[in-house]
């Protein structure tokens, strides 16, 4: 499984990317505007220079008109960048023609497994459940991911990728790699958290205070 990190914050991207482990980024527009001051097509623009993978950019239209010129335009910043948009019809109608034109889209906002079938017959490259909101709603969010991977796997037409998004702990990392999806994208404190275990740090000190001892 691949990791993303969620943001849209330069040094949270370029220090996750120095770990070696990062495939792509996503971003939204609520990511986009804590960065304050900062123009939408530079950020993208620097995060390719940072990750050589898929980067996420979300329309803000409601129509799928709307919806298609604004992919159109960002598909022409890198050819990584990922033209985001919602779980709608009008969502369906900007992925399939996006598609037809060789634009690869991330169907974002995905709560249900009717959401992510037909966003892949549509033609998404990725769809995007959000496991963490689903779980705010008393249903188990992990539940969402499984369903989706064996509809997936039953359609040997199918190729859009399942990216298990509203991450909110490490252990719902491994949950998404255990249930099927193919990249899981994270804030940057929970990829801080997955490195951290307090055995590990038990064992480190006792190794150190070993080394000294025999000094």
């Amino acid at each position: 499984m691949q990791i993303f990190l969620d943001t849209a914050n330069l040094d949270e991207i370029r220090e996750a990317a120095s770990w070696g482990i990062l495939s792509g980024v996503t971003t939204n527009p609520t990511l986009i505007a804590r960065e304050k001051g900062a123009d939408f097509k530079s950020t993208i623009s620097e995060i390719a220079t940072l990750v050589d993978g898929p980067i996420s950019a979300e329309t803000v239209s409601l129509d799928g008109e709307g919806m298609i010129k604004e992919g159109r335009e960002f598909a022409q910043w890198h050819p990584n960048v990922i033209v985001k948009v919602p779980s709608t019809t009008e969502g369906l109608k900007a992925v399939y023609q996006l598609a037809k034109d060789g634009i690869r889209t991330n169907v974002t906002l995905c709560f249900n497994a009717a959401q992510a079938l037909l966003a892949a017959r549509a033609g998404a490259f990725i769809i995007s459940p959000f496991v963490g909101r689903v779980d705010d709603t008393g249903v188990e969010g992990m539940q969402l991911i499984r369903e989706i991977a064996q509809i997936y796997r039953q359609d040997d037409q199918i190729k859009t990728q399942i990216l298990s998004a509203s991450i909110r702990s490490p252990r719902h990392i491994i949950d998404s790699a255990l249930a099927g999806a193919h990249i899981a994208t994270c804030p940057f404190k929970v990829l801080q958290q997955s490195m951290k275990h307090p055995l590990t740090d038990k064992g480190i000190e006792q190794f150190l205070a070993d080394w000294k001892a025999r000094q």
